[in-house]
């Protein structure tokens, strides 16, 4: 299914109770929500999603919650952030007969950062030994692969199908585009400019702000896709306006803060992540007013 992977995908909010628990009702009722609202797909347990908290057990059951709410209406995209190989192809093998469309895998995110030619062994072993499409989610700042090492990965390793560009890298980004010439899927994470993203051909996007305001995103996407490009530069700046205050410290749970505002269970960011302070959900409320979201 991973061929579907194109338009406005968002990186699914994992919602905590109290306790630091998993609410699945919450989560089932925003799938819901998302389809609804005309997404593309879904993706689950990125950084987004808080998937660097989850345990395998926990990474497990959101995944199947997710595929069942689905029920093959859109492709769903699982992420995969740990720290080794031997970590990466155990969650992947463990998530093998779900039905995930592809697993979203971060380069390793801690201090020490594999060279060229380790990382790229490490995408080739997780392709290879989980036999799920992977996506190189390309977001670790001091992890970071190149457009010419990503190129390489999309078109000589089997199972490797594309990218997920991040880190606010347009120029990766634009330059991938140019390297692949149509080769592999390229999905737009940068956020406050996805407007230009897809008017270069990216294939769509998983970004933080899919999941905040959704509709704008699908008005965004479906402006681009006509040629309405003063109607799309018009909702390109109302999403600028939102990304002002939803980027900064602790994105996700500012993500949460925008989806309770408008009336869908967000849940706790899991600890020691602290929720919005007030000052930032008065400015999450203002700015959701001035786009028309609130």
């Amino acid at each position: 299914m991973y061929e579907k992977l194109t338009g406005i995908i968002p990186p699914m909010t994992t919602p905590f109770q109290a306790d630091g628990t998993v609410d699945a009702g919450a989560f089932r009722a925003d799938v819901e929500y998302l389809i609804g609202a005309g997404v593309h797909g879904l993706a689950v347990g990125g950084s987004t999603g808080e998937g660097h908290t989850l345990t395998d057990e926990e990474c497990y059951a959101l995944m199947e919650v997710a595929v069942r709410a689905v029920d093959g209406r859109v492709p769903v995209v699982a992420g995969i952030i740990v720290d080794s190989t031997r970590q990466a192809v155990s969650r992947g093998q463990m998530l093998k007969g779900l039905g995930i469309a592809a697993l979203q895998v971060t380069p390793v995110h801690y201090l020490f950062t594999p060279d060229e030619q380790a990382m790229y062994n490490y995408y080739a072993t997780i392709a290879s030994e989980v036999g799920i499409p992977v996506l190189v989610y390309n977001v670790v700042p001091w992890s970071y692969a190149s457009p010419e090492l990503l190129t390489r990965l999309i078109t000589e390793v089997d199972g490797v199908i594309g990218v997920k560009q991040s880190a606010g890298d347009m120029h990766a980004l634009a330059n991938l585009l140019l390297m692949l010439q149509g080769r592999g899927v390229v999905l737009a994470a940068v956020d406050d400019l996805l407007y230009p993203c897809f008017a270069l051909g990216a294939h769509g996007a998983i970004a933080a702000i899919l999941t905040a305001v959704p509709e704008l995103c699908l008005e965004l996407w479906g402006a681009v896709q006509e040629g309405w490009y003063t109607d799309a530069r018009e909702i390109h700046e109302r999403l600028l306006r939102v990304w002002s205050v939803l980027n900064g410290p602790n994105l996700p749970a500012r993500v949460k803060t925008a989806m309770r505002l408008q009336g869908r269970a967000a849940g706790h960011p899991r600890a020691p992540m602290p929720p919005t302070s007030p000052e930032v959900e008065q400015k999450l409320q203002l700015v959701l007013q001035s786009v028309g979201v609130l």
